[in-house]
């Protein structure tokens, strides 16, 4: 590693003493990153066939195996755990890829934890401790329950945020047959265009809760549950975990739990009490079910707005070894051990999946 160091700077200098430094460092760096061992952190949240999945959040069966089978064949799997110890001493192998899952969804043990030990893959998932043996929903499951699915609606809706009265009118689209459902059933938030008043509203809604604090979210549920008539009581197939399936999806080996707050917050929406508050009672909460310690950690939502250097703070306090982002980013032996990167994975076949990470690792 010393050699490669001093051959980038002896590029860098070469070229500044024939003018365009920023240039030359630009190519030295890059240079310097190929000939450096990467690896990738996979970021997963279900293993299951739905019809009606918004926010991209399923991968079938059939192709978490086909994944699997590719990271195999091409690639270096290694635990999370193994892969944060190693890659800042410069002693990770190249193309060596971690499996990671967020939330603490049933099919993670249900699915995803059989296709795992038939691959002989490791895995982590952060689970959301809070939530865990609870009825409902997430909320962002939950409003395509409400908006999404065939149901007949209000004509009108007038809901009160943060102190704001939006109003909209469904006109037709508040009668959302069968046929209308499966129409739309292919739409997700990536899609460009908004085909109904009831995506729009689901769009706008996905956006203002996000930001908002558990109990503020809750209360616009509670107001959309009542103005739909229907109860919290939500789809089995989206549940997530009870305590004991916890445990048992830590048993064996394959699947290493960590932890993802208690109940799910945008962190950096809250004080600094209120965010150690869920970091640690959502570790606290998982070591008792497991009888172990839980040393991984994941940032709800994850992008670079969901949390802040205090943030990164507290978790390190905590005593976690590594937590995990959700944004783009090769591993490095310089990358910020509380912030690692991820490569967020979609329901592709096995050969999209392997062109698709071969593109990243470049």
């Amino acid at each position: 590693m010393a050699d490669l160091a001093e051959e980038c700077v002896v590029r860098v200098v070469s070229v500044e003493k024939g003018g365009g430094t920023m240039r030359g460092i630009w190519r030295a760096k890059r240079l310097f990153n190929r000939m450096m061992p990467r690896g990738a952190i996979l970021l997963y949240h279900r293993v299951a066939d739905e019809p009606l999945d918004p926010q991209l959040l399923c991968v079938s069966p059939v192709h978490f195996d086909e994944h699997l089978q590719v990271l195999r064949k091409i690639f270096r799997p290694m635990s999370l755990a193994s892969l944060a110890s190693q890659y800042r001493f410069g002693l990770m192998p190249d193309r060596a890829v971690a499996v990671t899952f967020d939330d603490g969804y049933a099919d993670n043990l249900i699915g995803a934890k059989p296709i795992l030990e038939r691959n002989d893959i490791p895995a982590t998932v952060f689970v959301a401790s809070g939530l865990v043996g609870q009825s409902a929903e997430f909320w962002w499951d939950e409003l395509d329950r409400l908006l999404l699915t065939e149901s007949s609606l209000p004509g009108e809706l007038n809901i009160s945020i943060n102190g704001a009265v939006w109003q909209w009118s469904l006109g037709d689209i508040a009668c959302y047959d069968s046929g209308t459902a499966r129409k739309y059933s292919g739409w997700t938030v990536l899609s460009h265009e908004t085909p109904t008043m009831r995506h729009e509203i689901y769009r706008f809604l996905c956006k203002a809760l996000k930001g908002m604090t558990c109990e503020q979210q809750q209360h616009v549920l509670d107001t959309l549950q009542k103005w739909a008539g229907v109860g919290s009581v939500g789809r089995s197939a989206r549940r997530v975990m009870t305590p004991n399936e916890v445990m048992r999806l830590g048993q064996g080996g394959i699947v290493e739990v960590g932890a993802h707050t208690a109940n799910h917050p945008m962190l950096s929406a809250l004080p600094v009490d209120a965010q150690k508050s869920e970091i640690i009672q959502g570790k606290q909460m998982l070591e008792a079910w497991l009888g172990r310690d839980v040393n991984l950690f994941a940032y709800p939502y994850g992008d670079k707005p969901a949390y802040t250097r205090e943030t990164v703070r507290i978790v390190h306090e905590a005593g976690f070894n590594c937590s995990c982002s959700n944004y783009d980013g090769h591993l490095y032996p310089w990358t910020n051990r509380y912030q690692l990167p991820r490569f967020v994975v979609r329901n592709w076949g096995g050969e999209e999946f392997e062109r698709r990470l071969l593109e990243y690792f470049g």
